[in-house]
């Protein structure tokens, strides 16, 4: 099976998991559990970073899988706060190169960030994957990805 297909197989599974879970926290988590258990190794960290609501230009850790993350991470700071600011997914091939990147553990090499909207269009979180290998992910992670996060928010 190719990566598409997984994707696709994954959004179809998490889409029947969360289909009547209006807690976010949960549909959250059980997407992070679901990433993480179909493409570990090559994903050692894969989770959620919340627009926190009292400070709303700041990410707090949320649901996730893998070793600790990063608790809070400003707008504009790092890969996941690039994100959350220019509101589109980012690939980084060499975190190591990324100017300004904010190692939550020193064994990640490469790393996705994608956008999660709300049913307004308005960032309600980010989805970060890291990998160890070097440039692990590429546009077919970006489009499953942004797939999935989609669909994880309730109308």
């Amino acid at each position: 099976m190719t990566r598409a297909e997984t994707y696709a197989e994954l959004k179809a599974e998490i889409d029947s998991v969360v289909a009547w879970e209006t807690y976010v926290p949960a549909r959250y988590a059980s997407a992070a559990c679901l990433l993480s258990q179909a493409f570990s190794p090559r994903f050692f960290w894969t989770g959620f970073y919340v627009v926190d609501p009292l400070k709303p230009e700041e990410l707090v850790v949320g649901p996730y899988q893998g070793t600790l993350g990063c608790l809070r991470i400003p707008f504009g700071k790092g890969v996941c706060g690039a994100c959350a600011d220019r509101q589109e997914s980012i690939i980084v091939p060499d975190v190591h190169a990324f100017p300004g990147h904010i190692a939550c553990d020193i064994r990640t090499n490469s790393e996705i960030v994608v956008p999660v909207f709300d049913a307004d269009g308005a960032l309600a979180a980010v989805l970060d994957v890291d990998s160890e290998q070097a440039d692990a992910f590429d546009e077919v992670d970006r489009l499953g990805l942004e797939a999935i996060c989609r669909s994880l928010l309730t109308a």
